[in-house]
């Protein structure tokens, strides 16, 4: 049988936060299985997988490896270690529910999260019988958990979701589905780039597999994923157009590309001679997430600009300078492949160019005392002035 390398967990400061190393000698399949977590990242200077410090990341990395390899957690704070006491024929239930979920087709992230929460949930509540759990049961693990290990809003509608699939899958329990309720999103509008900072972040970059990056994220409103996962075989540049397969919601779509992107693109294929996927860190191998953050943060950095920029800051970006240019919201809800139309409607609270273009209550008034006042008495900075 082959031995699976141990996996050690340490808490350091990095990129000036806190950030869980998760360490372990090469190999593929705890690779394959890390690169699962939302969130995780590799550090090339500190040779190490890394995840943000929460209970929550903690508690999900020891869960996933848990029945695969040693967790060692001996560089973390006691008190932070969470162990579960789960019985023979819980594991199984939960196993069963995972392979439920994974017969639905979720993603492997939405696998991993739905299966921690139910596990945490039926592990909270050990000493009742699963067909004896209530809604009052959901609140005080909510009331209790959630708040002791600082979860989001964001997480606790996770939980909620995962426990709505639950009974359905072991329908025996006493939760009403139909009295579970999700918290309200946070509304927390879209960080964007001027058009002239989206110039000149790309003019700065010099690079030129760097640029071409940048480049394509913003004029094909990709997501990062779609990006890292964008073939060869799928951007036909005599059509001007990519295929953008699988994407989010495991929907495909077709992107047009920018007649001034192509030139950019020609010298990039010419220069670079990728072999499988639009952008490479190896041969055959896709380039990885990191890296694009770590050059666009350098880029922004160089073009001074002080913004917080991600690689979807730019697809925001390009979502709010169609709504100034004019597009409507139907056609911008296409082109980024938003099921909703509600998630295209919070690029009208940053678009700025109708905003801009109406008048205050304020000029409007002081314009028109002027029509009506002598040339010589001026409305504001005089003795006479109104404010």
């Amino acid at each position: 049988m082959e031995k699976i390398p141990t996996i050690f967990l340490e808490q350091k400061v990095h990129r000036k936060s806190k950030q869980l190393l998760i360490q372990f000698k090469y190999h593929q399949k705890l690779i394959d299985i890390i690169k699962t977590v939302n969130g995780v990242r590799w550090s090339t200077s500190l040779k190490s997988w890394y995840l943000k410090d929460t209970p929550k990341n903690l508690a999900l990395i020891v869960t996933l490896f848990e029945g695969i390899t040693k967790v060692d957690t001996n560089k973390i704070s006691s008190k932070k270690v969470f162990q579960r006491n789960l019985t023979e024929a819980q594991k199984t239930l939960l196993n069963s529910f995972y392979l439920y979920l994974k017969g639905k087709r979720y993603s492997q992230s939405t696998l991993n999260t739905y299966t921690f929460f139910v596990a945490d949930f039926i592990n909270f509540h050990t000493k009742i019988a699963l067909e004896d759990l209530t809604n009052r049961n959901v609140e005080e693990f909510i009331e209790t958990v959630f708040l002791e290990r600082n979860y989001s809003i964001s997480s606790q509608r996770q939980f909620i979701s995962a426990i709505k699939i639950f009974i359905v899958f072991y329908p025996e329990t006493k939760i009403n589905n139909l009295h579970l309720e999700r918290p309200k999103k946070s509304r927390q509008l879209p960080n964007v780039l001027s058009q002239e900072e989206v110039i000149e972040v790309i003019r700065v970059t010099k690079n030129l597999k760097h640029r071409a990056i940048i480049a394509l994220i913003y004029s094909c409103r990709l997501r990062i994923s779609e990006l890292i996962k964008l073939e060869l075989k799928n951007i036909d540049i005599n059509r001007r157009q990519l295929f953008i397969q699988n994407g989010k919601g495991r929907k495909d779509r077709y992107v047009i590309l920018a007649d001034s992107l192509l030139p950019l693109l020609q010298n990039y294929f010419s220069t670079y001679n990728p072999t499988c996927y639009f952008v490479e860190g190896g041969i055959c191998k896709p380039y990885s997430e990191s890296s694009i953050r770590k050059f666009l943060h350098k880029s922004t950095k160089l073009a001074s600009i002080q913004k917080n920029v991600t690689p979807h800051t730019l697809r925001h970006s390009y979502a709010t300078h169609l709504l100034e240019n004019g597009i409507g919201l139907r056609h911008i809800q296409e082109l980024l492949g938003h099921e909703r139309p509600e998630t295209t409607m919070i690029y009208t609270h940053v678009a700025k160019k109708d905003l801009l273009e109406i008048k205050s209550p304020l000029d409007t008034i002081l314009m028109n005392l002027e029509k009506n006042a002598s040339a010589n008495r001026p409305m504001l900075n005089s003795e006479n002035q109104y404010l």
